[in-house]
């Protein structure tokens, strides 16, 4: 029996200011051919479907496409939530969507009550938020721990996997100890400690786990899928895609990794202006999504329209000066005794290169201090009258 094992699309996000809608949407084709070609039985997303709790219509069309392509491929999909979705409106209609077979599982009241493909049996578990009373007094905790919720959670599905076959499959969203994170993730350590150990999903055949967007292995049976997509630049070196799980009669499970399609990839460029604009080794960044970090002394001019030339898909310019720079004075040190008129002309002649104020310009210039002066002027009259009345 096969599955696929993914988590974290987090539909409806942008990467730098860039959506990424459409590479999700190429994922999707991807997913929908490796079904048809591997012949999975049924697709696990393990939470995070969408970015935010209220995801922008064009997310929830793509889902929405998605599952009903995968569906027509011949696989079943089940979805748990996780801590970026709202769990109730991803659980709308999800008794009846199930008989469709899509089965998205999100309340307290579904854990430890599988969706049975074939003879194995998939424990979704939504995502577990420890400080909400709730999910505590559900799950009869008295700690608010993320630990303790979710141990609470797989003792529920370790009971009822006991009067199943060996092939069992847990689902869940969670930071396990000893995983390696990225910065694209979002904290869940509200509510307690985050991590939670291991042996928190003793008892199943393989726990299929989302939240930390690399693909990792924690153990023997339990995996991260991580996110199909690089959502930061510490996912530069990724591997991104989902896990095939090959589910034997005995329970024994066979991984491999499926490639996801890369829709641009991702760079990160150090050095300073000089060597970045002229080095070849930077040439494969060319066509990247870019992260440049200019280490020169003194901050360049212009430094943005210079790399942006060489790398038109730049997202982020970050700045680490090296060595010793010049001295440089304070800007009240710069502007102390000298006319305003004088402080207006420099600031236009610095920001346009070179390039001063001409003759109209430095009248309109003069104008425009000699009129603020005279308001200033006005409001100090007013004010000096109004404290004589009051008097």
């Amino acid at each position: 029996m096969k599955f696929l094992h993914t988590s974290d699309w987090h539909l409806g996000r942008s990467f730098h200011g860039v959506g990424l809608l459409g590479a999700q949407s190429e994922f999707v084709d991807h997913l929908v051919s490796t079904v048809r070609e591997q012949g999975v039985d049924a697709v696990l997303v393990s939470g995070d479907v969408y970015d935010r709790a209220l995801p922008p219509p064009d997310a929830v069309r793509l889902l929405s496409e998605a599952v009903t392509r995968l569906i027509d491929a011949g696989s079943q999909v089940i979805i748990s939530s996780g801590n970026h979705d709202s769990a109730i409106r991803l659980g709308f209609a999800s008794d009846l969507l199930s008989r469709a077979g899509l089965h998205i599982r999100s309340s307290l009241g579904s854990i430890g009550t599988p969706v049975m493909v074939g003879d194995a049996a998939v424990y979704p578990l939504p995502y577990l938020e420890p400080a909400a009373s709730s999910v505590t007094e559900e799950l009869g905790v008295d700690k608010r721990t993320h630990t303790a919720v979710l141990g609470a959670a797989m003792d529920r599905v370790r009971a009822d996997a006991a009067t199943r076959g060996p092939r069992t499959i847990a689902m869940a969203h969670c930071f396990v100890g000893g995983g390696a994170t990225s910065d694209s993730e979002r904290d869940i350590s509200t509510g307690g400690v985050a991590m939670v150990p291991t042996s928190t999903f003793d008892g199943v055949a393989y726990a299929a786990l989302g939240h930390l967007h690399g693909s990792q292995q924690i153990d023997d049976t339990v995996r991260y899928s991580g996110s199909p997509l690089a959502m930061s630049f510490s996912e530069t070196h990724h591997t991104k895609g989902t896990l095939l799980l090959d589910l034997d009669v005995d329970g024994r499970v066979q991984v491999e990794q499926v490639e996801a399609p890369v829709h641009r990839r991702l760079a990160q460029v150090r050095g300073t202006l000089e060597e970045v604009l002229e080095h070849p080794r930077h040439t494969g960044a060319e066509s990247a999504w870019v992260q440049v970090t200019l280490t020169d002394p003194i901050r360049p001019v212009g430094a943005l329209e210079q790399v942006t030339r060489r790398f038109p898909h730049v997202l982020q310019l970050r700045f680490d000066p090296q060595g010793e720079a010049l001295p440089v004075r304070s800007y009240a040190a710069k502007v102390a005794h000298r006319e305003p008129l004088e402080v207006c002309c420099d600031f236009v002649e610095d920001v346009r290169r070179g390039a001063g104020a001409d003759e109209a310009e430095t009248r309109l210039l003069r104008d425009a201090l000699e009129a603020g002066r005279a308001a200033r002027g006005d409001r100090e009259d007013e004010g000096r009258a109004r404290e004589r009345g009051a008097a």
